[in-house]
C-alpha cells in the first residue's frame, strides 16, 4: 500500500519561498506520474502541478505557473514543489498524489502566506 508523507510547509511572508517534499513509500513511485494538490479553507482540493514518470513533462495550473516548480528524485522516491513569490492566496494545505488522485492521501502540509 502506498503511503504519502508531505513536509516542508510553514508560515512565510508574501514574496517568500518554501520547498515542499513528498516521500512516497511503495514500489510504484518510479513508474508513476505525480502531482501536487492544494486545498484552501472552504474550497475544493485542486491539482496545481504534475510531473511525468521521466520528469520530462511538467504541467502547472495558471495560478502557479512561473512561480512554482515541480521536480522528482526517483532514487529517493520523493517529489518536490519549489514555491517562489508566494502570495496570500497560496495559503492552503498541500498534498501530493498521482494525477488521478486515487488511493490514500497523506496528512498534507500547511502553507500560510501572510500579507
Amino acid at each position: 500500500q502506498v503511503q504519502l508523507a508531505e513536509s516542508g510547509g510553514g508560515l512565510v511572508q508574501a514574496g517568500g519561498s518554501l520547498r515542499l517534499s513528498c516521500a512516497v513509500s511503495g514500489s510504484i513511485f518510479g513508474i508513476s506520474a505525480w502531482g501536487w494538490y492544494r486545498q484552501a479553507p472552504g474550497k475544493e482540493r485542486e491539482l496545481i502541478a504534475t510531473i511525468g514518470s521521466s520528469a520530462r513533462t511538467t504541467n502547472y495550473a495558471d495560478s502557479v505557473k512561473g512561480r512554482f516548480t515541480i521536480s522528482r528524485d526517483n532514487a529517493k522516491d520523493t517529489v518536490y514543489l519549489q514555491m517562489n513569490s508566494l502570495k496570500p492566496e497560496d495559503t492552503a494545505v498541500y498534498y501530493c498524489n498521482t494525477p488521478l488522485g486515487g488511493g490514500n492521501w497523506g496528512q498534507g502540509t500547511q502553507v500560510t502566506v501572510s500579507s
